[in-house]
């Protein structure tokens, strides 16, 4: 088997971020942007989940937002759901994997709150149950999924799907966006 080149894996993120770039629009990402600044600005909470390296993603996120992007400000009301072990492996032992992050959306959610979401396939069940949760707490819900998370389409209130389905790719299209999400609420909150 003969290895891609660091030029051909270059050239294939290029032309993933230029797929995304046509299939994500400006008005789509500044309403998702609204409902994150809606949420913060009232004190409500913004929950952050994801699985394996989409759980990563969700812990930088949720950091950069508690600690600072590029500006020091105040601290935003931002919890990843992955960052309690105990919680987490607990659950998972006793009840369910499938409803670890729900569990925690019905513990820290509230009405006028938002859970971001990441599962590069769109089909994680505990991911998907989270926005089950939120949405019956009366939080909005933004998914950041690979091309299969199309499925959610009106499951969900701003869905982000990348136009790929090679989860590295896919997830450093997340990386940018929240970055850009990052970026925008610093500048909108500050």
């Amino acid at each position: 088997m003969i290895e891609m080149g660091w030029q051909d894996w270059a050239e294939q993120s290029r032309r993933t971020l230029a797929d995304a770039m046509a299939a994500i629009g400006e008005e789509q990402v500044a309403a998702a942007v609204d409902a994150m600044v809606a949420a913060l600005a009232a004190d409500r909470p913004m929950l952050i989940c994801g699985n394996g390296g989409s759980a990563a993603d969700s812990l930088h996120f949720s950091g950069e937002l508690v600690g600072r992007f590029k500006r020091d400000r105040r601290a935003y009301r931002v919890m990843s759901l992955a960052a309690d072990p105990v919680f987490l492996t607990a659950w998972s032992n006793d009840a369910s994997f499938e409803d670890v992050f729900a569990r925690q959306v019905q513990a820290h959610g509230a009405e006028g709150g938002v859970l971001v979401g990441f599962t590069t396939s769109g089909r994680s069940p505990n991911v998907l149950a989270a926005f089950q949760a939120a949405r019956e707490r009366g939080m909005a819900t933004v998914a950041l999924t690979g091309q299969a998370g199309e499925a959610l389409e009106g499951r969900v209130d701003h869905l982000f799907a990348v136009p790929a389905t090679d989860t590295a790719l896919v997830q450093q299209i997340h990386l940018m966006l929240y970055h850009h999400w990052c970026r925008v609420l610093e500048a909108r909150l500050a």
